[in-house]
């Protein structure tokens, strides 16, 4: 049975950091590439950062320079470390993973990349029940 659980998240004041941890059980190898969404109430969910086939990351622009994404496959485990956190960076932040990864060509631009693995992981992903984020002024 695949499960996929997160943690590391809190409430911290804005300027502050905080580091998300997934945890990823129940499959035969590493996951292929895992990902990090966040929602608001009331807004679709939408992709924060990716990490594919162990060193490629996709990060959408509001994030860029402040969040990294990394993975350890020896621990089937992922993080998302957040500097600099501000309060539009509340939400409720889930991981996603996959045995599988999507098409990713030289071609596509980091954005069409993003998009890509956004819609993968939502038609093929294993989720987590997520963890809340919450970054006051």
């Amino acid at each position: 049975q695949v499960q996929v659980v997160e943690s590391g998240g809190g409430s911290v004041q804005a300027g502050g950091s905080l580091k998300l941890s997934c945890q990823v059980s129940g499959y035969t190898y590493e996951p292929n590439c895992m990902g990090w969404f966040r929602q608001v109430p009331g807004k679709k969910r939408e992709g924060v950062a990716h990490i594919y086939a162990g060193g490629y990351k996709f990060y959408a622009d509001s994030v860029k320079g402040r969040f990294t994404i990394s993975q350890d496959n020896a621990k089937s485990a992922g993080y998302l470390q957040m500097n600099n956190l501000k309060p539009e960076d509340t939400g409720m932040y889930y991981c996603a993973a996959a045995r599988r990864g999507p098409v990713i060509t030289s071609h596509m631009t980091a954005t069409e990349a993003l998009r890509v693995m956004n819609t993968f992981f939502e038609e093929s992903g294993d989720w987590g029940q997520g963890t809340q984020v919450t970054v006051s002024t």
